[in-house]
């Protein structure tokens, strides 16, 4: 048996973990880049703080409780059966009430199933997700238009449409218990991900779909969001600018990732055209009295 160890200081985390995240680079690159950017821009939320469970003094498991969406679940990443057992219990005796228990299955639900047995309720899952990896990218042919980087000219479109994107994807999901929506952007977020990473795909002059990625962590780039307008879509501009940004971030040999819901068949089926491949599946847990 191990121990469970938190931390405050991202950076520290960190430094901590690194050998578990680089060994583990596409199941906890949401973890490694909500970290690494915790150490540039402040969070918000009550709960600000990220774990490790080390056994015979190796990493060999992470998690985050850093969302500043109730009901503030907990992010958890692959780690063996007695390590997601005892950061449960960790959490309730700092006394904390963990409202949900999101990532890499099926860690994540033991992790959400020991909850209710330590407090009682049940275990609901508001989103059934897989991360896929780019195998051998297959660009698609036949899709009118181009794309090109978004600018701080299209600052209002993209925060519009950012902002947006929960909605529209609980819209095409077939679970009426998706997750969340998720709240508005502000600008300097989308002025941050301008710099970083956000293309835009353009039929005739006007603007037709959006693909943003984060920063690599560990040689790991994730694609998300990916956002085409209703009135838009099923024209092929999500697949087209999704698969150029793909080969624009793959050139120089970054591996790429990016995570679809289960229950919506349409991303399923466009990103495997393309070339993505399941890696692992994961689960958003409610837990509810």
């Amino acid at each position: 048996m191990g121990t469970i160890e938190f931390f405050t200081d991202p950076a520290e985390f960190l430094a901590v973990a690194r050998d578990y995240l680089a060994g583990e680079p596409v199941a906890a690159n949401v973890l490694a880049t909500n970290a690494e950017k915790a150490t540039r821009v402040a969070r918000e939320g009550p709960y600000r703080w990220f774990a490790v469970a080390r056994e015979g003094g190796r990493v060999v498991g992470a998690a985050m409780r850093t969302a500043g969406f109730e009901p503030y679940p907990l992010y958890v990443c692959p780690m063996p059966e007695w390590a997601a057992l005892e950061l449960a219990r960790a959490v309730h005796e700092r006394g904390e009430y963990a409202g949900g228990a999101n990532g890499a299955l099926p860690a994540a639900r033991t992790v959400a199933e020991e909850t209710v047995r330590l407090t009682g309720g049940r275990v609901g899952v508001a989103m059934a997700s897989r991360l896929h990896e780019l195998g051998s990218l297959v660009m698609p042919s036949g899709v009118p238009g181009h794309a090109r980087p978004a600018t701080y000219d299209d600052l209002e479109l993209c925060r519009d449409w950012l902002s947006d994107f929960g909605r529209a994807a609980r819209e095409q999901s077939e679970n009426e218990d998706y997750a969340h929506e998720h709240a508005a952007v502000s600008e300097d977020e989308v002025r941050r991900r301008i710099e970083e990473f956000l293309l835009l795909w353009e039929v005739d002059g006007e603007v037709v779909s959006l693909v943003g990625a984060t920063l690599p962590a560990h040689g790991v780039v994730r694609i998300a969001p990916v956002y085409t307008p209703k009135e838009q879509r099923g024209r092929g501009y999500g697949t087209a600018v999704t698969a150029e940004a793909s080969r624009r971030l793959g050139a120089d040999g970054t591996r790429l990732c990016l995570f679809t819901d289960v229950d919506n068949p349409v991303s399923n089926h466009v990103y495997a055209k393309i070339g993505y491949r399941p890696v692992v599946d994961m689960a958003n847990h409610t837990i509810v009295s």
